[in-house]
C-alpha cells in the first residue's frame, strides 16, 4: 500500500462512490468528447482535492463540529469515541461528492487550459491533451468540463456550496494574470509571489477544506477554520510544485525547468535572488530574460538555484506552511480523519511528483 493509499484508507469507501459519482457526471453523447472525457479521467492526478473535500466533511460529520443542519438532508450526527481518536461516521450526503467533483473538474479544466496557454507537449509524463487533439479542441473540452460540473451542480440543488466555491474562480484566473505579467516584467518581490501563489493555488485547496465543512452542515466558524487550514497546506503545495520544477521529468512527468523556460520567478529563484549582491542579481535577471533565445540559461539557473541552496530554502518555508495547517488543525476532535488529513498535509509537502 502507498502512503497515499493509506491516507485514503478511512475513507475508501467514499472515495469509491466520488468516482462513480464523477464518471457518471462526465458523459457526453459525442464520440470525440467522450473519447477525451475518457483520456482526461483516465490521467487524472493523485485526486488531492476532492480527498481533502471527502476529509474535512468526514472531520466535522458530528456533533461537535456541525451545528445540526445539514445540507441536502445529509445525516449530521455520528458517534465519536474521542478517547481512541476514531468514529463510525454516518455516510456523507450527495452534496459532499458534488463539491468535490466540482473542484476537481475546476482544477482540470484550469490544468488543460493552462497547457493550451503553454504549449506544453506532456501533462504527468503522458501526452497532454492539446498534443494529441490539438489546442482549439482542448480549449473547447476544458470548457465542456466547467459547463457539464456546474449545470450538475446547479441541478442538484446546492446552490450555497456552488456559490462558496465559484467565489474562488476570478482569484484562479487573477493569479495566473499576475504571473503572466511578471514573466515579462521580471519583478518579483516574495509579496507579490505569495499573493500570485495564494490566488492560483492555495485558494483552491482552501475552498476544497471549507466546502467540505459545509456540506455537511458545519457552522460558519468551524467552516473558516477549514479553509484557513486548507489555504496554508495549498501555499505549501505550490511552493513544493515550484521545488519540483527543479527536478528532472523521470520523477515529475513534467519538463525540467519549465517555469524558468517560461521566464517565471518562482520561491527557489526568488530566494537567491534576495540574497544576492546588485550586480549579482542583474546577471541572474539577464540569464532569465534572454532564455527563450536562449534556452540553455535555463541550464546555468538551475544550477545557480541548486548551488545557491535555493532549494532548501524554498522547502524550509513550504514547511513552516504545512506545521501551521497542522497546528490549525488540532483545533478539531480527534479522529482517525482528522489524523489522515494530517497525513495527508506531510505527503504534500514530501511528495516527489
Amino acid at each position: 500500500m502507498t502512503p497515499l493509499e493509506k491516507i485514503k484508507a478511512p475513507v475508501a469507501a467514499q472515495m469509491t462512490r466520488y468516482e462513480e459519482y464523477l464518471r457518471e457526471t462526465l458523459q457526453s453523447e459525442i464520440h470525440l468528447t467522450q473519447e477525451m472525457l475518457d483520456f482526461i479521467l483516465s490521467t487524472r492526478g493523485k485526486a488531492i482535492r476532492p480527498l481533502m473535500v471527502i476529509l474535512c466533511a468526514s472531520i466535522c460529520n458530528s456533533d461537535a463540529c456541525s451545528d445540526g443542519n445539514n445540507i441536502a438532508g445529509g445525516s449530521s450526527g455520528s458517534e465519536k469515541n474521542s478517547s481512541s481518536g476514531s468514529s463510525a461516521m454516518a455516510e456523507l450526503p450527495r452534496d459532499t461528492y458534488t463539491a468535490a467533483m466540482l473542484l476537481e473538474m475546476i482544477h482540470t479544466a484550469s490544468l488543460i487550459h493552462d497547457d493550451v496557454i503553454d504549449e506544453a507537449p506532456i501533462r504527468r509524463g503522458k501526452p497532454s491533451v492539446n498534443a494529441l487533439w490539438k489546442s482549439k479542441r482542448a480549449v473547447l473540452v476544458g470548457d465542456f468540463i466547467l459547463a457539464r460540473s456546474y449545470s450538475v451542480g446547479m441541478r442538484s440543488g446546492a446552490y450555497r456550496i456552488v456559490e462558496y466555491i465559484s467565489d474562488c474562480m476570478p482569484l484562479l484566473c487573477e493569479g495566473e494574470l499576475l504571473q503572466s505579467e511578471q514573466s515579462d516584467l521580471l519583478q518579483m518581490t516574495r509579496s507579490l509571489y505569495n499573493d500570485i501563489i495564494y490566488r492560483k493555488t492555495a485558494t483552491l485547496i482552501g475552498t476544497s477544506c471549507g466546502v467540505g465543512a459545509m456540506s455537511v452542515g458545519a457552522d460558519d466558524a468551524r467552516i473558516a477554520a477549514m479553509k484557513e487550514l486548507g489555504d496554508a497546506i495549498g501555499m505549501a503545495f505550490q511552493i513544493k510544485d515550484d521545488i519540483l520544477d527543479y527536478q528532472p521529468t523521470s520523477l515529475t512527468g513534467k519538463p525540467l525547468c519549465g517555469d524558468l523556460h517560461e521566464q517565471k520567478i518562482t520561491l527557489p529563484l526568488l530566494v537567491v535572488l534576495e540574497n544576492s549582491s546588485d550586480s549579482e542579481r542583474q546577471h541572474i535577471l539577464g540569464l532569465l530574460s534572454r532564455v527563450r533565445e536562449n534556452p540553455e540559461n535555463a541550464e546555468r539557473l538551475h544550477d545557480i538555484v541548486l548551488s545557491r541552496g535555493g532549494l532548501a530554502i524554498a522547502s524550509e518555508v513550504a514547511d513552516s506552511y504545512v506545521t501551521h495547517a497542522i497546528t490549525l488543525l488540532e483545533s478539531f476532535p480527534a479522529s482517525q480523519y482528522r489524523n489522515a488529513l494530517a497525513d495527508l498535509f506531510l505527503y504534500v509537502a514530501s511528495r516527489e511528483s
